[in-house]
């Protein structure tokens, strides 16, 4: 093969890498050509166990896992063979607090359309008899939940993606990425050179060695996977898949036979280097000790294994990501390259969704929908070393049948970024959470408690540390350490224009004003949430969230080309303190004499000698200041601050006193799929400003034509009970929505959520809230009283008050 050119490259033969291809050449826009080193299928996907399983963790990945189903059987109807049967599944739980777990599951699959019923020990028993039931406390039951030939599933995808006029050419191994003033342009092959002006790395496990030739970042690690297989069994009742988390064990039908597989508690990390060249249809060396405790496990749930004989133990590798979530999307370091791997396991269930959206993506340059659980700029440099990911892989295979906790922490690979203060949040008490590799404190123990989390589904024990800090800031004063927020600097001659082009409302304001505002795609969806601060006339500093660092990066420095400004992560530069409270004046006002400006306006002033950017802003809802300090000088100021006593405060108090202010969260209210006008905050948007913003134009087509959906914020009436996301909204007997972010209320004396309600919002705003509202919390629905307007002071008085 001599030098070639196409418009998109696909580098990676097995069922995503074809799912892709399918999906592209199906459009009939582009020249697609997919490149397989040696056999399709030959490297993961052969080996895999074939569940295709419909709920996953957010509504919009369980659409895709749904569509992967229904693609499959689709391709069947046109006379592609791919083995796909709908046999059923259960999740069996064997505790109380798996049950629960379960119970939340289910109510949200219901919502996302997927059939899910609950079935109590008795009918699993009538159903099931070979099913061991002992210590089992019932079961989640989704019928549609089926299996497919991973082999006979990519070939089918792959002569269908022929058929449309893709080229696919197995034997071509990529030797590296070729790149050109900051974007990839191809890939050197052994056969010659491709161009192409999208490149997609679909490689698995591979991936990450591939990119690092073009600079980027995929963070993806192999581990090993142990399953067994049986001789023939006599299995009655029909075909089932049985998962049994809590045991760490699956079982499938397999032709008359058993495939036990496991995902252990401690995973096997594997170095993909290791892997000779040839590694194809190949497989690693199996280790019954490792596998035994789980294979004894399985014999538990079903007697019969024990007198079975194992045909084939099988081991193989698979690739893992930091967070057992999958990678999409462009990579943030170089232009030109996407990515679609790390499918932990789930790779055969995820590829057909994942391949309709990534065509949509390359294609229209922007995602179909809210795909922010898997976008691959949700990640760090750091998450790209070596023994980051070795440590963390051990940690996050296990975590697939964990217990997933509210609030959960990892628990290997902690200590990544650190505050300039992290040191004196540890001796204060903090109990840390990770985000980003930040280590930010969540909360703070008492004297003589353990800085711990105890989880639970209800309040765990943190609850009432939470409590004294949410009120401290309600009712006195209390300390933040926010140094993991996102700072951007933007200065030059066209930071102006730059930035009032992205941001929906006039930055163009005198020197020290703060302002509030998002960032909208083309169709009004909401890409960031941002304040921008304007330090000179010419210079701004944009503030955003911990995990959306890149993200927002990315989307500054992309908007950036051809304007005539410099834009700068300056994060890590940066401590910030938040003093928060009615008594925020009065105790600034002992350690610095200076004016202070209105609500919504930045300053200079001085503590323990030095420079500190005194921000009038909060995103607690009380009176306070964010203090950015040089991270060198941040120990004296936090020191001149605490010497007359006050109160530390961590992240579960600020998402309580935020939830009561209706105060939106990126990522949970704000996604990329709702506009200002559906989440309730279009007074951001200055719908004259000359130039318009970006997003405008989509914005007042829906203004006219009415929004279908609205952000509601609902105070439960149980004051027992807990939301926590994508719980369903009911109203006058039938769902509506479901919960977007929630958190207990502790000024109000309950759970409060935001939520998503569908409808028709051109009525009035007393006819929204009219209905009988009720949120469904496992096996309950529990009465909720919605609210537009915030639950505390929705005047806002408490923010312009010095006390």
């Amino acid at each position: 093969m001599t030098s070639i050119h196409t418009d998109i490259l696909i580098i990676g033969g097995g069922i995503v890498g074809a799912s892709i291809a399918y999906h592209l050449a199906r459009e009939g826009k582009h020249e697609v050509l997919l490149l397989e080193r040696h056999q399709l299928t030959s490297g993961t996907t052969w080996h895999a166990a074939g569940l295709v399983a419909e709920l996953r963790a957010s509504a919009n990945l369980t659409r895709l896992a749904r569509y992967s189903g229904e693609l499959y059987e689709q391709l069947e109807q046109e006379g592609y063979n791919t083995g796909y049967k709908r046999v059923g599944a259960i999740t069996l739980a064997t505790s109380e607090a798996r049950k629960a777990e379960l119970q939340r599951q289910a109510a949200m699959a219901r919502n996302n359309g997927v059939a899910c019923s609950w079935l109590e020990n008795g009918e699993l028993a009538e159903r099931w008899p070979h099913l061991n039931l002992q210590g089992v406390a019932g079961a989640a039951h989704m019928p549609g939940d089926g299996q497919t030939n991973p082999v006979d599933t990519t070939m089918a995808l792959a002569a269908a993606a022929r058929a449309h006029g893709a080229v696919i050419r197995e034997g071509c191994a990529v030797d590296r990425l070729l790149t050109k003033a900051g974007k990839v342009i191809g890939a050197a092959t052994q056969s010659g050179d491709v161009f192409a002006e999208q490149t997609v790395i679909a490689s698995g496990l591979w991936s990450r060695e591939l990119a690092m030739t073009a600079g980027a970042n995929i963070p993806v690690h192999a581990a090993e996977h142990f399953y067994a297989v049986t001789e023939p069994m006599d299995i009655p009742g029909p075909p089932l898949i049985v998962r049994d988390p809590d045991l760490g064990v699956y079982i499938k039908p397999d032709a008359g036979r058993l495939l036990v597989g496991c995902f252990e508690r401690e995973a096997k990390p594997l170095d993909a280097r290791t892997l000779p060249a040839d590694f194809s249809f190949d497989e690693l060396p199996f280790d019954l000790e490792h596998f035994a405790p789980y294979l004894e496990n399985a014999m538990t749930r079903i007697p019969a294994l024990a007198e079975a004989g194992i045909r084939t133990w099988f081991n193989g590798p698979e690739g893992f990501t930091p967070d057992g979530r999958y990678l999409l999307g462009p990579t943030p370091e170089v232009k030109g390259l996407y990515v679609a791997c790390g499918f932990n396991s789930i790779g055969i269930q995820s590829a057909g969704g994942v391949g309709r959206v990534m065509a949509d993506w390359i294609s229209q340059a922007a995602p179909p929908m809210d795909l922010w659980d898997v976008d691959i700029r949700r990640f760090s440099s750091f998450h790209n070393q070596g023994d980051y990911l070795r440590e963390r892989t051990a940690e996050s295979l296990g975590l697939l049948y964990a217990m997933h906790w509210p609030y959960h922490q990892h628990t290997s690979a902690r200590g990544q970024r650190l505050s300039a203060l992290h040191a004196q949040m540890a001796a204060a008490g903090a109990c840390f959470g990770e985000v980003n590799g930040w280590e930010r404190p969540n909360w703070f123990a008492r004297a003589g408690q353990t800085a711990r989390y105890e989880y639970s589904w209800g309040a765990q024990n943190w609850f009432d540390n939470a409590r004294a800090e949410h009120l401290a800031v309600r009712r006195n004063v209390a300390l933040f350490d926010l140094s993991s927020f996102a700072k951007y600097d933007i200065d030059g001659p066209d930071a102006v224009q730059f930035l009032n082009r992205l941001c929906t409302a006039n930055i163009d304001r005198p020197v020290g004003s703060m302002i509030y505002c998002q960032w909208l795609n083309e169709r009004g969806g909401i890409e960031a949430d941002v304040t921008v601060t304007r330090l000179e006339d010419e210079h701004f500093r944009v503030v955003s969230g911990c995990a959306s660092e890149h993200r927002d990066l990315h989307w500054l420095k992309h908007h950036a080309e051809g304007c005539d400004v410099n834009v700068r992560n300056v994060t890590e530069r940066y401590s910030v303190l938040g003093l928060m409270g009615p008594e925020a004046w009065k105790h600034l006002s002992q350690v610095s004499s200076f004016t202070p400006t209105p609500f919504s306006t930045s300053q200079i002033i001085e503590i323990a000698g030095k420079p500190v950017r005194a921000s009038r802003i909060s995103y607690v809802g009380s009176l306070g200041w964010e203090l950015y300090i040089e991270a060198a000088d941040a120990s004296e100021v936090y020191q001149a601050l605490t010497a007359h006593g006050v109160q530390h405060a961590g992240y579960h108090a600020m998402d309580g006193l935020r939830i009561e202010k209706g105060y939106r969260h990126w990522g949970h209210d704000l996604t990329d799929e709702n506009t200002p006008l559906e989440a309730g905050v279009s007074f951001t948007c200055d719908w004259q400003k000359p130039g318009g913003f970006t997003g405008r134009a989509a914005l007042e087509a829906q203004r006219t034509r009415g929004i279908q959906r609205r952000l509601v914020s609902f105070r439960l009436t149980d004051d027992q009970a807990h939301m926590f996301h994508d719980e369903p909204i009911w109203r006058d007997g039938r769902p509506v929505g479901h919960i977007t972010s929630a958190a207990y209320g502790h000024t109000i004396g309950a759970c409060i959520g935001l939520g998503y309600v569908n409808g028709d919002f051109s009525s009035t705003r007393k006819e929204t809230l009219t209905g009988r509202y009720q949120i469904e919390i496992g096996d309950q629905l529990i009465a909720a009283v919605p609210s537009l307007k915030a639950w505390h002071d929705p005047q806002n008085a408490e923010l312009h008050q010095l006390g």
